[in-house]
């Protein structure tokens, strides 16, 4: 899959495609139809397929640190949309630019001069264009001046209710991660480099692993029983997800304790934290030494766990 960051990157090679857009958060169950639609279409034209994403992503922009957290990260929402067979991701910076385009200019610099689109995927209440002013219409009426098909998306349903990230940002709230799984069609996780840290786990006798989180706040809060993937490995371990309060954290921190683990140094590692079940919610202690009290009561609670699930 080739990742194209900007319109500016666009080559003559990407023109002519089909396409949707979207900010594809958590690429779940309800986006894998829509691109699922898209890679039909194209097969059927003998042309590539194009995702169109945003970075930041349009609430983002706007809102700043009040949207909700996000599902996924920018490379794991990458690394998902290459493992649904997309050729090409295309991501559009969202700057002050982007949001003061007309809607005429983003058919017309994206769609038509950009990448020649044959057919485009979108949702019926698909907006676009400074103050929204593009519509679904507004689409077929330019595609059929220019010679390019628009085809609506279906609504993807579970259980009588449509699949959103906002739907799997409230199962995970009040950690319902099997409902997640479903929604998503993958056990939630969280992707991240292994970075140094202060260092106050391996002080208390429990070491952790520290995932880099960058600016990511995680949906989640508290602490959880999870497997840890990494250099093809699978282990048990606990991991919490928080502000560390107890030593006046700053930012939000993800760190895992691995279960038993003897083995190499994992700092720079990459690895996948996927969530399994929900232990306590984080709180603080009163000094370090309840909060070793507290941890060790978390590893032995988190082993009877596994024990029980029958998992390892």
């Amino acid at each position: 899959m080739e990742l194209i960051r900007g319109l500016h990157n666009l080559r003559d090679r990407h023109r002519g495609c089909v396409a949707t857009i979207g900010n594809f958060d958590g690429v779940h169950r309800g986006h894998r139809k829509v691109l699922a639609q898209v890679k039909a279409k194209a097969a059927e034209l003998g042309l590539p397929s194009v995702a169109i994403i945003f970075e930041p992503q349009p609430r983002e922009f706007f809102g700043g640190e009040r949207v909700p957290p996000r599902l996924t990260r920018f490379d794991e929402k990458v690394r998902l949309l290459a493992a649904e067979g997309v050729d090409r991701v295309l991501c559009l910076t969202f700057n002050a630019r982007l949001r003061s385009m007309s809607a005429e200019a983003f058919i017309d610099e994206l769609l038509l001069q950009g990448l020649a689109v044959k057919h485009f995927v979108v949702g019926d209440d698909f907006r676009f264009g400074c103050d929204r002013r593009g519509d679904f219409d507004m689409l077929c009426a330019a595609g059929e001046r220019h010679g390019f098909s628009v085809e609506g998306t279906t609504t993807f349903q579970l259980e009588g209710d449509r699949v959103s990230s906002t739907r799997i940002r409230g199962a995970l709230q009040q950690n319902d991660f099997d409902l997640a799984a479903e929604l998503l069609g993958w056990r939630y996780a969280v992707t991240g480099r292994v970075m140094h840290g202060q260092k106050l786990g391996r002080q208390l006798g429990v070491p952790t692993a520290n995932v880099r989180m960058h600016r990511y706040a995680c949906p989640l809060r508290g602490v959880f029983a999870v497997h840890a993937h990494f250099n093809g490995r699978c282990l048990p371990g606990v991991c919490n997800v928080g502000m560390r309060p107890t030593v006046s954290g700053r930012q939000p921190v993800l760190e895992v304790h691995l279960l038993d683990y003897c083995g190499e140094e994992l700092y720079g590692r990459l690895m996948r934290v996927e969530f399994l079940h929900f232990i306590r919610e984080e709180r603080a202690f009163d000094g370090l030494d309840a909060l070793k009290t507290q941890i060790e009561a978390d590893i032995e609670h988190v082993r009877a766990w596994f024990a029980q699930a029958g998992r390892d």
